[in-house]
């Protein structure tokens, strides 16, 4: 008889932040985006006590206002406040975020899992549909079911969302072919459990942690895709207080009223750098063959 392997070693969430803990610490770069974002997280749950102002009103009479007291960051062509507006924007974009990401990856995912484990006729089937998927590029793919669906932005955030799945599927299917090879995935088929079982339990656990990481990547991504989409007219319709559809309206007064696109151009950099930051600090910590 060959040797027993030894049993796997149990961590609880202690031990788990005693081996992370130093990484994220010393990660400068992990610690400023996770600020940027709370921040951002803060003034979308907040939006109302720090911009009592409602952000659709029109008043022509302070029509392009330059940044005051009064109007912390001026007025646009309508007499709005765009303070107000890029506050109340905050959480529109999360939303957006958040939806299209999680559409990809919960479809990506599922479409990830059967084609690896299964493989044969379901992997090529699936496999090749993401292909076809891949033949195009996301922002081209998204506008293009927007441009069908109607611009608008739930099938704004649903088109961004479609675009990402073949991402998540790829990344899925090659972490399941590694899992499905490990010892504990062959004992539970050796004692008959069932297929989903297996998956849930034994496999799905394994590829959460480069998920978690490429969703953090993909929000900033889908927040800039769905600000491009707005830009030009097939995301959110007036008189939304969303970002790209804030630069799209202040492009014709960007040599008198540089404010209209300044700021809401300003808070969409900030957002994506506080992902991408995020995102780049998670995949350091959670690739053991990285030290930081």
């Amino acid at each position: 008889m060959g040797e027993l392997a030894a049993p796997l070693e149990v961590r609880g969430p202690r031990a788990g932040w005693q081996l992370w803990g130093p990484r994220v610490r010393r990660h400068k770069g992990m610690i400023l985006g996770f600020c940027l974002l709370g921040v951002l997280v803060l003034i979308a749950l907040l939006q109302d006590l720090i911009a009592r102002e409602s952000p659709i009103r029109i008043d022509v009479t302070v029509a392009l206002q330059e940044p005051s007291w009064v109007h912390l960051m001026g007025t646009d062509q309508y007499g709005r406040d765009v303070y107000s507006r890029v506050i109340h924007g905050a959480r529109i974009s999360l939303t957006v975020g958040l939806i299209s990401v999680g559409v990809a990856a919960i479809i990506g995912t599922v479409v990830g899992l059967m084609a690896g484990y299964y493989g044969a006729s379901v992997e090529a089937l699936c496999m090749r549909l993401v292909d076809v998927m891949l033949a195009f590029p996301g922002i081209l793919l998204a506008l293009g079911i927007v441009s069908v669906l109607g611009p608008n932005l739930r099938n704004l955030m649903l088109a961004v969302g479609i675009a990402g799945i073949p991402v998540y599927a790829r990344l899925v299917r090659g972490s399941v072919l590694v899992a499905k090879e490990h010892l504990y995935v062959e004992a539970a088929r050796a004692i008959g459990a069932p297929s989903r079982k297996i998956l849930v339990r034994h496999i799905l656990p394994n590829v959460i942690a480069p998920i978690v990481v490429t969703a953090t990547l993909g929000m900033g991504g889908a927040i800039l895709a769905a600000a491009a989409l707005s830009f030009i007219g097939l995301g959110s319709q007036p008189p939304t207080p969303e970002w790209g559809r804030m630069l799209s309206e202040g492009r014709d007064y960007l040599r008198d009223a540089w404010w209209i696109s300044a700021f809401p151009g300003l808070m969409i950099m900030l957002t994506v750098l506080g992902m991408n930051l995020l995102g780049d600090g998670l995949r350091d910590v959670f690739d053991p063959r990285l030290r930081i």
